[in-house]
């Protein structure tokens, strides 16, 4: 039985995704919501409150799909610059395929910016532990100077995050489309050994 909830769940989140995507957030309500799903109000309450917990679970299933991204990256068979280049690369253009997918949402993300970042503090630490384990990587095979992999992993990822919005709003050329490796180079410069 409560595989089918999590399935009634997920297909409930789907839908507000699309309906915030379609319409915004403050122009769907939970009737909507319900009418769109064919499950009625009830089923609706049963999972979700009210229209802002409903909306956190969007924003939590999209930023679980950019981590799974980057999970992926960390599992690769590859040298760990590589793996850091693919990393930086894969969270930036993961954040900005989530963002540009839900179309209308992609307003209100800028405007709601503090919720989603409330709902991205538990992602963010994984992140940032995904980035640490590539540094001490990188540092037993001697490939990255020694350094304190706590506090290096959190500057990358800050160094990262902080691309986001300029990179989403698109504020960022389209050189930096064709340059992004050298945003990396410049990250290594103070990491990698000569």
């Amino acid at each position: 039985m409560s595989k089918k909830m999590s399935n009634t769940k997920k297909m409930l989140i789907e839908v507000a995704r699309q309906l915030f995507a379609k319409n915004g957030k403050k122009d769907v309500t939970m009737n909507d919501i319900a009418e769109a799903s064919k499950k009625g109000r009830r089923t609706l309450y049963t999972y979700f409150n009210n229209k802002e917990e409903i909306y956190k679970a969007v924003i939590d299933k999209e930023l679980e799909q950019v981590l799974d991204r980057l999970y992926v990256v960390s599992t690769e068979k590859i040298e760990p610059d590589v793996k850091l280049t693919n990393h930086i690369i894969t969270h930036l253009d993961a954040i900005k395929n989530v963002v540009s997918r839900n179309g209308s949402l992609r307003a209100d993300f800028f405007h709601d910016i503090y919720e989603v970042e409330r709902t991205r503090r538990k992602i963010d630490v994984k992140e940032i532990s995904l980035i640490k384990n590539i540094l001490q990587e990188g540092i037993e095979k001697r490939i990255f100077k020694r350094m304190d992999s706590d506090l290096s992993a959190l500057i990358i990822f800050y160094a990262i995050k902080g691309l986001e919005v300029p990179y989403i709003r698109q504020n960022i050329s389209e050189e930096f489309e064709k340059n992004k490796n050298s945003i990396v180079e410049f990250i290594f410069q103070g990491i990698k050994r000569n």
